[in-house]
């Protein structure tokens, strides 16, 4: 059933969403336990932009400037539903 499943999500636009939510449950093995400590992924949009609270602006800083190895780690191994960009915000 799930070969099903994943064989008609793959041949629709839905598909590509699917991949893009994996993200959100993933975000600690993906980008280890350090970041996941003081991130929280929120949601990612329909053009691939991942929207992630951070704890503290010095903490965003940092992996603003990090955001091109994060994309690497995120998208490695992805066909589809990559993430495009990442929108820091300071938890609130």
């Amino acid at each position: 059933m799930s070969d099903v499943l994943s064989s008609f999500l793959a041949s629709t636009k839905d598909g590509k969403r699917v991949d893009q939510a994996r993200v959100v449950p993933e975000w600690p093995q993906l980008v280890g336990e350090q970041i996941s400590a003081v991130t929280e992924p929120i949601m990612i949009t329909r053009d691939g932009t991942l929207f992630v609270s951070v704890k503290t602006s010095s903490w965003m800083s940092e992996l603003s400037l990090m955001e091109p190895q994060l994309l690497a780690a995120i998208n490695a191994g992805r066909e589809s539903g990559k993430v495009a960009r990442i929108h820091w915000r300071l938890m609130g």
